[in-house]
């Protein structure tokens, strides 16, 4: 027999948690009708939400003024290796939506279970991104991550088939939201009427949907049988250049750029330099550096403050060894079909 105690205890659900406004509101809902809510935040090398670039959101600010417990999951190796063939495929950039959004409900699972969570819920709205939210496939998302049933999208889910929840009696289709498509509106007036103050704008997320970046990626994983946390990272800033089948140079465009790079040089690659005018720090990575020293020399001139057409010197770093080459600044049309 079921104490009073115990049947009193509030059910515990989890939530995914973005930092986004839809997230948010899918929290207070839940909370309005007397859950008690747990977040899971996900990682991956595409968006990170502490690096300032990818999702952007100040995620543990969200979680304290929502007055939840945060529990953050990195997604780092087993994400790169879905990335090399996903299961359902690319979206416009190089954003395997379903496949990515099928692990991070993986992860979400394993807190459910480990704290005896009820269910799963998430900002998602239904025909708000055209890849992962409309019907067919969180259907499939469900399926993928083993959760037929147990994910309930509370913005949208009026519009939705009965979640195991609504058939168990824990919540009520009445209580449930039905918001469609990408219009801001009614999330922007249950911001005002749950007391959200500045809530975030909307976008941001993976870096992936960036065709920019989708093309890096792309370009990346062409060319590299198993890409590293490091290579990944050196995708999100500089310019890059492919050189050939094995070798890529990436030039800062900035001091803290400059600085990125030097943290990220790995033993094998060389860095470059102006002695004597202020510009880029240059990454050159791969079999065939050597080959190309000279030209990437030329490429880093080009991008510092160094005259043009007169010969100037560039500083070469590579194991722990120093030499100088002098060289002329590139004209853009030496280099401008290598850049990516």
């Amino acid at each position: 027999m079921v104490s009073q105690k115990e049947s009193s205890k509030k059910k515990k659900v989890v939530a995914l948690l973005s930092g986004g406004l839809d997230s948010q509101l899918a929290v207070k809902m839940m909370q309005k009708q007397g859950f008690d809510v747990t977040a899971v935040a996900i990682k991956t090398p595409f968006c990170d939400f502490d690096c300032g670039r990818g999702c952007g959101f100040e995620i543990r600010e969200r979680a304290d003024s929502l007055g939840i417990e945060l529990k953050t999951v990195y997604l780092g190796d087993d994400y790169i290796e879905m990335l090399k063939h996903p299961k359902h495929g690319f979206g416009a950039g190089m954003n395997p939506c379903i496949d990515c959004r099928a692990m991070m409900f993986e992860a979400a699972k394993k807190h459910m279970e480990e704290i005896g969570a009820e269910f799963i819920i998430s900002g998602e709205v239904l025909g708000q991104r055209p890849m992962s939210q409309h019907a067919p496939a969180l259907k499939t998302i469900e399926k993928e991550s083993n959760l037929e049933g147990k994910i309930l999208r509370p913005l949208s889910a009026g519009l939705l088939p009965k979640t195991d929840p609504e058939r168990n009696g824990l919540i009520k289709r009445e209580d449930l939201g039905r918001i469609r498509g990408r219009s801001r509106k009614p999330q922007l007036m249950m911001a005002k009427e749950f007391g959200i103050e500045n809530p975030p704008n909307a976008g941001g997320g993976c870096l992936l949907t960036d065709p920019a970046f989708g093309l890096k990626t792309k370009d990346l994983f062409k060319h590299t049988e198993n890409p590293t946390i490091n290579d990944i990272d050196l995708l999100k800033i500089g310019r890059h250049f492919r050189l050939d089948e094995n070798t890529k140079l990436v030039v800062g465009r900035n001091k803290e750029e400059n600085e990125v790079l030097m943290a990220l040089a790995l033993p094998d690659d060389a860095l470059l330099e102006a002695k004597d005018y202020v510009g880029p720090i240059s990454l050159l990575r791969g079999n065939t550096s050597e080959k190309h020293l000279g030209f990437s020399a030329t490429i880093t001139l080009r991008y510092s403050d160094a005259p043009k057409n007169v010969n100037s010197i560039i500083i070469v770093q590579k194991k722990n060894k120093k030499y100088e080459i002098e060289t002329i600044s590139a004209q853009e049309s030496s280099y401008i079909k290598n850049r990516l």
